[in-house]
């Protein structure tokens, strides 16, 4: 009677690692989901505000071979700067979503946190391709930024890289003029792709 005890627990056992290991794996895939969700919606609502301000953006978007859209949270605390984000590229040929992130890492004195949207435009496939499957290094850049009078922030064109790809960065002010990038790596998300 002791064996067959101990055998009925094994069976129990087993059964419940294997139903919690099934939760777990429905979980992520939830979890995923949704993340990719929010990258979706964040992305069309950034889209939105760049053809607010700039209207003949959208023409540009869709006659691109594709573009990226990203959203960032920076922290700059004395000497540390630190930015997370997440967002995706889209081939237009496909319109197939690959989930990215975005990381930066940078020094120098500051205080203050910052919240911004970045969106390429990749006038080529070839730059498109490359920026998706090797990522890109962002190592310096310039900025040229406007004040409006209504908001007092910042305005502006784009940024245009060797690749003819436009750079346009959203703040909670307006559109900016932004190239500078510096420190900053864009690479696919294996766990959401």
């Amino acid at each position: 009677m002791d064996r067959h005890f101990r055998v009925s627990i094994l069976i129990v056992t087993i059964i419940f690692l294997v139903s919690g290991l099934g939760l777990a794996l429905a979980d992520d895939k939830d979890d995923v989901q949704k993340k990719q969700a929010a990258i979706l919606k964040m992305r069309d609502e950034t889209l939105a505000a760049l053809y607010k301000d700039k209207p003949e953006a959208k023409a540009k978007v869709e006659k691109a071979a594709g573009y990226a859209v990203f959203d960032q949270t920076g922290i700059h605390l004395l000497l540390l700067a630190t930015e997370r984000g997440h967002g995706l590229a889209v081939n237009n040929a496909t319109n197939k979503p690959v989930y990215m992130k975005m990381t930066t890492v940078g020094a120098g004195p500051g205080l203050g946190v910052k919240d911004y949207q970045v969106i390429f435009i990749f006038a080529k496939a070839a730059a498109l391709n490359k920026f998706i499957e090797a990522g890109w290094s962002g190592t310096a850049g310039a900025d040229a930024s406007a004040k409006t009078k209504k908001e007092g922030g910042a305005t502006g064109g784009t940024a245009n890289t060797s690749e003819g790809t436009e750079i346009y960065t959203i703040t909670k002010k307006g559109v900016a003029l932004q190239a500078t990038l510096g420190g900053t790596k864009f690479s696919k998300d294996d766990d959401l792709n």
